[in-house]
């Protein structure tokens, strides 16, 4: 791994995001990917879980929300899928490796390899080089970006969904597992778009409400010549600041683009949102990254 200078943080102080090539080695992650698979093929499916994933805002509202899966994946994990992979019955009708959208948002604390990764002495290194004093590990998942059918991602801020008081306390860490191009979906940033705040939150609607999360407020529109996209190669990392305008197009490729992207959020002197989706439990506190 190539050692971060003082330059690169300045970079991401600037842009509000970093890429590191070579972050991780070919076979850290080939051994995430490999841990994957055995995940899948363990995977039953219960008929309740097969909640369809989408961008598309109301959509999103309607599956992910309405799913107390989803509000109760914070500490756990779990599958969420591409539309239009199950047929009427509720069967798969795609081969179930295709099938996945992402697998969250717990994989960090419970499974041995991606504990490994996420807490790994390079990482930890990292935080100490960003001046994180208490940071802590909120939630992880596991991306596919499926061939030909991997959405795409809709201009966002992760501190939309992850809020804090203050903001700039939430740092996302995106682990290339293959080669991320234009032709499979790779992230597109605004650089310089970390320093306006954010316009729109995801809360939890009161007990009860279906869908169980709303947003207030509305994304602000932006232009594509605003974007530029951010290719990287297998076992880059892409530091991505929490309120940095992102997005990812439709994966029309016959590649996939795996990831395993984990957020870190500076403990110290910060209050988490009661309001989040994701909340910590008292079987899952946040955990330090620092061991």
């Amino acid at each position: 791994m190539a050692f971060v200078t003082e330059e690169q943080i300045q970079q991401f102080h600037e842009d509000g995001f970093l890429v590191l090539e070579e972050f991780f080695t070919t076979e850290e992650c080939d051994a995430m990917r490999e841990q994957i698979h055995k995940i899948i093929a363990k995977m039953d499916v219960p008929p309740h879980c097969r909640t369809e994933f989408s961008t598309s805002e109301e959509e999103q509202l309607k599956a992910q929300g309405s799913a107390d899966y989803f509000l109760t994946s914070g500490d756990k994990i779990r599958f969420f899928f591409e539309k239009g992979v199950f047929d009427e019955k509720g069967d798969f009708s795609v081969p179930k490796e295709k099938s996945i959208n992402k697998i969250g948002h717990a994989l960090h604390a419970y499974d041995p390899i991606f504990k490994q990764i996420t807490h790994s002495s390079k990482v930890q290194e990292l935080g100490r080089k960003l001046a994180l004093e208490k940071p802590v590990v909120v939630q992880s998942m596991y991306i596919f970006k499926q061939p030909g059918i991997g959405g795409e991602v809709r201009p966002h801020q992760d501190a939309t969904f992850l809020y804090t008081e203050p903001l700039g306390r939430v740092l996302g860490l995106w682990i290339a597992l293959e080669n991320a191009t234009q032709e499979n979906g790779c992230l597109w940033f605004i650089p310089g778009s970390h320093t306006n705040g954010i316009t729109r939150r995801m809360v939890r609607a009161p007990p009860g409400t279906i869908p169980c999360t709303q947003f207030i407020g509305s994304e602000r529109t932006y232009q594509d010549s605003q974007f530029i996209p951010v290719p990287i190669c297998k076992g880059g990392l892409i530091l991505i600041h929490g309120e940095v305008v992102h997005k990812s197009e439709l994966n029309s490729s016959e590649r996939s683009r795996h990831v395993y992207t984990f957020h870190l959020m500076e403990a110290k002197d910060t209050s988490w949102s009661k309001e989040n989706w994701l909340q910590p439990t008292p079987e899952l506190p946040f955990s330090p990254l620092y061991t």
